[in-house]
């Protein structure tokens, strides 16, 4: 384990004292970029939307990967030195690679798509006694909206110039409808019952933007761990507002969700798992949920499912 630690740090430091001399390789490329990366499919799927999948756009992190604790890989950091302009999503989402983008917006273009919105527009936690931002922003449709707006003024000056304003006008009128389609869907959910608990907190745009109280076991990243006073903390609110359900992440562990379900259990209230949703990646390609809409749309109608089942069952 020592010596794979070591290997990875000494490909990953190779890498670096390669950057300026492959960097100058790039006077080669065309004056308007070719070949545009993005770190998550969301960002990824953002792009072929405005632009086509006529496009070289490539993108880092797949189904079911966590970007709070990816590590690149000698593959990534070819596609990243190769890249025209890189698109990240910022707020030490993809924490591992903070360090690695800095270094690389000195010889290219490097844009964090949380760029977008406002200071007053994020929400903010304490980490450390220090406020920090969360990065989550898509799961608010809004700021989705701003980040489209974003990718597309930044490639504006580029060959895309003729497609980009019809192509991301189409684009954010199907956000606009399932902004709509979200707020109809939690509106049936009723007001006591508008409980969202996931395994860590990414889905606070969510909450705040369409009125659901959300509690993650976790923090904002996964790299914190719920202590067992938090989780009694949770099952305690499940049990006063006899939430029914719960939700596992496609892209984080299980174990603290069925630890929440065997303490409500052992207090007399039942709670199911309501299904699994998508937080920090999106499902698998040629998938209604490989896409931002669909991954979307799933989640929204799995939460409004569960959390009206007992209407449901009446």
């Amino acid at each position: 384990m020592l010596f794979k630690k070591f290997l990875f740090i000494f490909i990953l430091a190779l890498s670096f004292i390669n950057l300026p001399s492959l960097s100058l390789a790039q006077e080669d490329h065309p004056e308007h970029p070719e070949y545009i990366v993005a770190t998550t499919s969301q960002i990824g799927d953002l792009l072929k939307n405005i632009l086509g999948d006529s496009e070289k756009i490539d993108f880092i992190m797949g189904p079911g990967i966590d970007p709070h604790l990816y590590r690149p890989t000698r593959s990534d950091m070819e596609k990243l030195l190769k890249a025209d302009i890189i698109f990240y999503n910022g707020m030490n989402l993809e924490g591992k690679m903070e360090d690695l983008f800095h270094k690389l917006e000195k010889e290219k273009p490097v844009i964090a798509i949380t760029d977008a919105l406002e200071e007053r527009e994020l929400n903010t936690f304490s980490k450390d006694g220090k406020p920090e931002y969360d990065p989550h922003i898509w799961m608010n449709v809004a700021n989705w909206i701003a980040a489209t707006n974003l990718v597309k003024s930044t490639l504006s000056k580029g060959k895309w110039t003729n497609i980009l304003q019809t192509k991301t006008d189409t684009y954010i009128d199907l956000l606009k409808d399932l902004d709509e389609v979200i707020r109809k869907q939690i509106a049936t959910i009723p007001e006591e019952k508008r409980v969202l608990v996931t395994a860590h907190d990414a889905f606070g745009y969510l909450g705040s933007a369409y009125g659901l109280d959300v509690i993650g076991i976790q923090g904002i990243s996964t790299e914190s761990e719920a202590g067992i006073k938090r989780i009694e903390e949770i099952v305690d609110i499940l049990v006063e507002r006899k939430i029914p359900a719960v939700f596992i992440e496609t892209s984080v562990g299980d174990h603290n969700i069925k630890a929440i379900i065997e303490g409500a259990a052992a207090m007399g209230h039942k709670v199911t798992i309501g299904g699994h949703l998508y937080s920090d990646a999106m499902g698998e390609e040629d998938t209604p949920e490989g896409t931002y809409i669909g991954m979307m749309k799933h989640n929204v109608t799995t939460i409004t499912n569960a959390l009206n089942s007992e209407l449901q069952e009446k």
